[in-house]
C-alpha cells in the first residue's frame, strides 16, 4: 500500500479535500478493507484521489476511468469499486462511457467532482459551465447551455443518481455509503467549489 498519504497537493479551499474525506469516512464506516477497495480516476484535479488513499487505485486516461472501473468490477465482482472524476472527464471527454455504464448497471460507484470547469488546465469552460460564465476559454462569457448531469444519467437508465454539495460533508458521506451498498451502478454528482478558477 502507499506511503506519504499526507502530502496532498491541492489548491487551498478545493472541494476535493471534502470529497476525499467523505469517501474515506464512508469506506471506514462500512468497514470495507483497503485490500478489497479500488479507487479509479481519470485525469484532472480529482484524479489525485486514488493516490491519496490507502487502497488499490488506478489513474487512467482522460475520460476513461469509467470503462477501467467497469473492467475491474467484471474481473473481480467481490471488490468495492469507486470511480472518481471531474465534470470534464465525466460529461465531456468520457460522456459516452457514463451513458453506457448507466445502461449496463454494473454495480460500482461513480463520483463526479463537478466544479463546472477544467480546473487542472487553469479554468476553461466545461460541459457544466453556466451560460455567461467567464473562463479562460470563454473570456466574453460562456454561450453554450450547461449539461444537466442528473437528467442525463437518469435518462440513460441509472437507478441511483444523486446530486450533493461538497459542503454537506455528512450528507455526502451518507450518499456515498448508500451508493456503495446499492446493487447496481450508482452515480453521485458533487457540486464542488473551486476557489482558484470558479468565479461565478
Amino acid at each position: 500500500m502507499r506511503t506519504n498519504l499526507n502530502k496532498i497537493q491541492r489548491c487551498p479551499g478545493c472541494g476535493d479535500f471534502l470529497i476525499h474525506l467523505a469517501l474515506k469516512q464512508a469506506l471506514a464506516e462500512l468497514k470495507i478493507p483497503a485490500h478489497q477497495t479500488v479507487v479509479v480516476t481519470g485525469i484532472g484535479c480529482s484524479s489525485k484521489m486514488s493516490q491519496y488513499m490507502d487502497n488499490y487505485g488506478a489513474e487512467t486516461l482522460h475520460g476513461r476511468g469509467i470503462p477501467f472501473a467497469t473492467g475491474v468490477k467484471l474481473a473481480n465482482p467481490e471488490l468495492t469499486v469507486v470511480s472518481v472524476s471531474g465534470d470534464g472527464d465525466t460529461y465531456g471527454i468520457g460522456v459516452g462511457h457514463m451513458i453506457h455504464a448507466a445502461r449496463r448497471n454494473i454495480p460500482f460507484v461513480h463520483i463526479t467532482c463537478d466544479n463546472q470547469n477544467y480546473a487542472l488546465t487553469t479554468g476553461q469552460a466545461s460541459s457544466t459551465t453556466p451560460i455567461g460564465a467567464k473562463t479562460k476559454s470563454t473570456p466574453e462569457g460562456n454561450e453554450l447551455p450547461p449539461m444537466h448531469p442528473v437528467n442525463l444519467v437518469e435518462s440513460a437508465g441509472c437507478q441511483f443518481v444523486k446530486s450533493v454539495s461538497d459542503k454537506d460533508i455528512k450528507g455526502l458521506k451518507e450518499t456515498i455509503k448508500e451508493a456503495i451498498l446499492f446493487p447496481g451502478f450508482a452515480h453521485i454528482n458533487v457540486q464542488q467549489s473551486c476557489p482558484s478558477w470558479k468565479r461565478w
